[in-house]
């Protein structure tokens, strides 16, 4: 979902925004990419995890099954028993098998959904931003007494689930750990609420899913934004200086000092900004390259990192 997402955004240009203030401009494509690298890297490792059993009576030591059966290798056949339904064999355990496993399994699922968290958050700031434009859905209230409102809902639901199951997973992974002596039944109770568990994360991905459907790229609130906001190539601008001082075409002192006068606090317009590089004192090719610059052209390889995915 999230890399078809990113590639069908892969070349639209955006203003980013570090600790919340404008920044080095970006593309949608290449923001919504992080989050799908960063959910498939940790869906490998929850793919990957083992699942494990034991067979071997009420205190890990087969002793009852040797009472019956002496002449049976034990160790043996558990391990083709437990391994014949495609689970992995642990077979140095108390009365339980120590769920180690499953606290592995619950802390990465956490984990995803963390990461899925921060998505959600990110694309209500970005509706909030303008962004993306929300799609009026047929007999929805947006709001009790402001009928203009369409408020983000799927995605602040898809929040709140995500919290509940996160704190439940992290609760299973601290309580989990932990058996006193060859057993108590703590982990009985804390396993009831497995399910309830998977049950918020699956109605956080159905609000997910169904929000990000309810949404669609404003290119014309980015491209407004990205052209009031041409101090952020100060970066560009200061970084091109110290290329061309160590290629001994500039004698200029400090150049983020220099970039910090014109920039800092403050917006910058396209013919202030020509204006200031025009009086640089850099090489004809730097100076040009600089004044071809635009915020919505300053994105790097944004878009090739999307290919990535």
């Amino acid at each position: 979902m999230l890399m078809a997402l990113a590639a069908s955004h892969r070349d639209a240009a955006m203003l980013a925004h570090t600790h919340g203030q404008p920044a080095t401009p970006t593309t949608m494509g290449k923001e919504i990419g992080v989050f799908a690298w960063r959910l498939r890297r940790v869906a490998g490792q929850i793919q990957a995890s083992d699942y494990l059993a034991k067979f071997s009576g009420a205190t890990g030591t087969w002793s009852a099954h040797l009472a019956a059966e002496p002449n049976v290798d034990w160790l043996a056949l558990s391990r083709e028993f437990i391994e014949s339904l495609d689970l992995g064999f642990n077979p140095v355990t108390t009365q339980i098998e120590s769920h180690d496993w499953q606290v592995e399994l619950y802390d990465r699922v956490r984990h995803a959904g963390g990461i899925l968290h921060n998505f959600a958050t990110d694309v209500w700031a970005y509706i909030s931003l303008g962004y993306f434009a929300q799609t009026p859905v047929a007999a929805s209230t947006g709001s009790s007494t402001m009928p203009h409102k369409i408020n983000p809902i799927r995605f602040e639901n898809a929040e709140a689930n995500l919290e509940i199951s996160g704190g439940l997973f992290a609760t299973f992974a601290q309580t989990l750990v932990t058996s006193r002596l060859q057993r108590d039944l703590t982990d009985s109770t804390t396993q009831r609420n497995i399910g309830v568990a998977f049950g918020h994360s699956l109605l956080a991905l159905d609000n997910l899913q169904h929000g990000l459907g309810e949404i669609s790229l404003a290119a014309d609130v980015l491209s407004a934004d990205l052209e009031a906001n041409w101090q952020v190539l100060a970066e560009a601008v200061q970084t091109v200086v110290r290329a061309e001082i160590s290629a001994g075409r500039s004698h200029i002192a400090d150049p983020y000092a220099l970039l910090k006068e014109l920039t800092r606090g403050r917006c910058v317009s396209a013919a202030e900004l020509a204006e200031f590089v025009r009086g640089l004192d850099i090489g004809d090719e730097a100076k040009q390259r600089l004044l071809a610059l635009t915020p919505a052209t300053y994105t790097g390889l944004a878009s090739a990192v999307v290919d990535e995915l």
